[in-house]
Formats: C-alpha cells, sequence, structure tokens
C-alpha cells in the first residue's frame, strides 16, 4: 500500500544514491580534516567507511528477514527488495568494528558516523515520501495525516522518523562544535534511535508477533542494549583511548 507519488517509481532509488553519494563525500570531508591524519589513516577511514556500508545493507536484509519475512515467503520480489534500517544500524557498527578490528586502527570514529548516518536517513525518508513505503498505521483524518494509493488516512511514519534523524542530525554538529560525548555520539544516536524505534512501531504498519508487538521492537531493544553498553565501555577508556 503506497502514498500517491506524482514523482515517479524511480524517486527512491534516486534518492537513496544521492543519500550514498552525499554521505560518503561528508565522510571525505570529515576525515581530510586535521594535519594528524596521515595518507595512510585516510585511506584505511576509506575502507571502514565501505566496509560499514557492506555491514549496514546485511544488517537490513537480515532485520527484515527476522521481523517479517516469514510473511514474504511467497514473494520473491518482497524477500530481495525488503530491509530495515534497525538491522543496517547494527550491522554496519559491527562491519566497522571488524574492520577497525583487522586494520589495527584504535581511533574512534562513531563521531563521524553521528553526522554521516542521520543525513542518509534524512535522504532516505524522503524517498519513503516519495514513493509511499514504510507507512503509519490509518487513522482518522488530521491536517498531519498522509492518504495513501487507496485513499486511507494514515500516521506519517517516514516524515516523523525524518524529523527525528534532522534533530538528531543538528544535535550532532552542535555536539562536535562544543565537544558533547567526544567519542560517543553514535551511541547516543544507537540508543536514542532505539528507544525513538521502539516507541514510534506501535504507530508502524509492521507485522506484528504478539498483540501490538513485532520483531523491529526487538531489534530496537536490542540497539539500545547494545549502545548503552557501548557507551559505558567508551566511557570508561575515554574518547581518545584504545577502542575496546
Amino acid at each position: 500500500m503506497g502514498i500517491e507519488n506524482a514523482l515517479g517509481p524511480n524517486w527512491y532509488s534516486a534518492v537513496v544514491i544521492a543519500g550514498l553519494l552525499g554521505s560518503a563525500y561528508i565522510w571525505r570531508r570529515l576525515t581530510k580534516a586535521g594535519p594528524e591524519r596521515s595518507a595512510r589513516d585516510r585511506f584505511v577511514l576509506t575502507i571502514i567507511y565501505f566496509t560499514g556500508l557492506f555491514g549496514a545493507l546485511i544488517g537490513a536484509k537480515l532485520a527484515f528477514f527476522f521481523a517479517e519475512g516469514w510473511l514474504y515467503r511467497d514473494n520473491m520480489l518482497a524477500l530481495l527488495t525488503g530491509r530495515s534500517i534497525t538491522g543496517a544500524l547494527l550491522g554496519g557498527y559491527i562491519a566497522v568494528e571488524l574492520a577497525k578490528w583487522k586494520l589495527k586502527y584504535t581511533s574512534t570514529t562513531g563521531d563521524l558516523f553521528a553526522i554521516i548516518v542521520p543525513f542518509a536517513l534524512i535522504l532516505g525518508r524522503i524517498g519513503c515520501l516519495a514513493e509511499g513505503c514504510c507507512p503509519g498505521v490509518e487513522c482518522g483524518v488530521h491536517w498531519w495525516t498522509m492518504t495513501d494509493a487507496q485513499g486511507v488516512p494514515r500516521w506519517p511514519a517516514p516524515l516523523v522518523e525524518l524529523v527525528f534523524n534532522a534533530g538528531f542530525l543538528g544535535w550532532s554538529i552542535l555536539a562536535q562544535r562544543r565537544s558533547w560525548c567526544a567519542g560517543n555520539r553514535f551511541h547516543v544516536y544507537l540508543i536514542a534511535y532505539g528507544a525513538f524505534r521502539f516507541a514510534h512501531e506501535f504507530a508502524r504498519d509492521n507485522a506484528t508477533w504478539w498483540g501490538p508487538i513485532g520483531g523491529y521492537h526487538i531489534v530496537a531493544l536490542l540497539m539500545v542494549v547494545f549502545g548503552v553498553v557501548r557507551f559505558r565501555q567508551r566511557r570508561r577508556v575515554g574518547a581518545v583511548g584504545r577502542v575496546p
């Protein structure tokens, strides 16, 4: 079920590509800043970025299979295209940490991702709005509702997620300038987005397992727990210490 879209079926793909290219450009600019980074460090950071992107793609697919893939076992197109940002965040994080361990890169990278990830997700949600995917639950007509292709008013789930990520992006930029939560900003994002997503799942039109609880609730809780654990580990080590 999709929200009516006058921009055409290729708009979502175009926005996703723009998000990937834009985040890669921002990553390159951020990693080039500061004379303390050698050419090798910048090369390693490029590898880390693309490894994280690959891990995010794998995690996004696994989360979809876990949460609702069983609903589409006879729909090959849905199985091929289904994905979830909740799994992408966890998969990308794990891939980055594995790459850093393999490459023996011990500096923190989360503060960089705390900027580029919300930026990429903002563009992704713009694509959702244009394409009509990821709808909210049916609700009464209000000024803030969105009407799907069948004329049903729905909770504006993609727009709400866009606003959340825009707000966090603003906080992350301000935190960088004022040195808030140095080395821990992406952990803050995991905690904040996980808690937000858990609550927001009740307003999203996704498959559920037990009453209103679905697989994405579980993934969101894992995100919060993982973020809290890593936040505490990072705080003990210190922002400039070795990555635990």
